[in-house]
């Protein structure tokens, strides 16, 4: 049996590559002739997509109460996109470790995740834009109702964080309500874990996503967007390809929704070729798909990969985090920030149990 699936294997790649041997020489050509200044736009793109993500953390732990520097927000977005990239399970990896260095850098527990939530919502929101935006531009048929609810719901998810991230009494009736139920069913103690929703809330009243730190996060989300786009159509002009821009908004759209899926780190072959597919439609040659696919990947997979490993050896390597020590301090600068705030406004505050607020 070993034989004979071993010469089943032989010949099935050898009629692959008799087959595909025009398409590959002519991608081959291609990729020996491609234009380099292009190829050095491309570059140049990934790398204001990946500043342009890093902006979306600062602004959102900046309305957390938290300042960092544009330059260190970057370096954790380039070294959790090399480990989502590069390790199995690497998005959990990734996660992890944005969580740490935000907690890190003065983010509570509850900041840190907050802002991972709302994050993710809104690169869910502007990819969902640029594959709308590429639907309507190719003419493809959008039911306005579809479209509708999908804006909506985005807007009315990240608008309700926003909510109950500004007004954190709104969920406390909620949130007691929730505790003492699983404390009947459960057999506990009434107050058994109210303590602790309590902290959180007070965690919570430090975060204050104003308009101006909304807006700016949406559009630092849309400057990571426009520019990812562009480096894939960069990608295309330097092996002479030419696609349709509703086909490369199409194209772009579905490539990072198999990426979503974890199948394997990046999506690699998964992505490579949806992209091969849906370029080849958006009316490039499948040889000019082909090398410019390989461009992209080099260029938003390798490079990057390479260059965030560099940062978490030279940087991120010693980092060890004592999670203990960090909710205490956390927990003192929030409740700090919180009496400040207060003292200045005391007329501003909601209304709130006095023996839960004192304790």
């Amino acid at each position: 049996m070993k034989w004979l699936l071993g010469a089943a294997l032989v010949v099935l790649l050898t009629v692959e590559a008799v087959y595909l041997w025009p398409t590959l020489s002519d991608s081959w050509r291609a990729l020996t002739e491609m234009h380099w200044g292009w190829f050095a736009a491309c570059i140049a793109a990934q790398a204001a997509a990946l500043s342009g993500f890093a902006g979306v953390q600062q602004r959102l732990l900046h309305a957390g109460g938290v300042t960092v520097g544009h330059l260190r927000s970057a370096s954790v977005v380039y070294a959790s996109t090399a480990m989502s990239v590069t390790l199995p399970a690497g998005p959990v990896f990734s996660t992890a470790f944005t969580y740490k260095e935000t907690r890190r850098w003065g983010a509570t527990p509850v900041v840190a995740s907050w802002q991972l939530a709302v994050s993710g919502v809104i690169a869910t929101a502007t990819l969902a834009a640029v594959g709308v935006t590429g639907a309507l531009a190719v003419g493809s048929r959008v039911s306005p109702v579809t479209l509708v609810l999908a804006v909506a719901g985005a807007f009315a998810l990240f608008y309700g964080l926003r909510h109950v991230a500004r007004n954190p009494s709104s969920i406390q009736a909620l949130g007691l309500w929730l505790i003492h139920r699983v404390n009947r069913i459960a057999k506990k103690p009434a107050e058994t874990g109210v303590e602790a929703f309590e902290r959180i809330l007070g965690q919570l009243e430090s975060v204050e996503l104003g308009r101006r730190d909304a807006l700016t996060a949406l559009g630092w989300s849309g400057v990571h967007r426009v520019c990812d786009v562009a480096c894939l159509g960069l990608a295309c002009w330097t092996v002479g390809g030419d696609p349709s821009l509703p086909g490369l908004l199409i194209a772009f759209a579905a490539a990072k929704a198999v990426a979503s899926v974890p199948l394997a780190p990046g999506g690699l072959g998964f992505v490579d070729g949806t992209l091969i597919a849906t370029l080849t439609a958006a009316g490039m040659s499948a040889s000019q798909s082909l090398a410019a696919v390989f461009v992209y990947r080099v260029v938003s997979f390798v490079i990057v990969a390479v260059v965030g490993w560099i940062v978490i050896a030279v940087l991120y390597r010693s980092h060890r985090i004592d999670d203990a020590e960090l909710d205490l301090e956390r927990e003192h600068r929030a409740r700090s920030l919180l009496s400040r705030r207060r003292d200045a406004d005391p007329d501003d505050q909601p209304e709130r149990d006095p023996d839960r607020t004192s304790s």
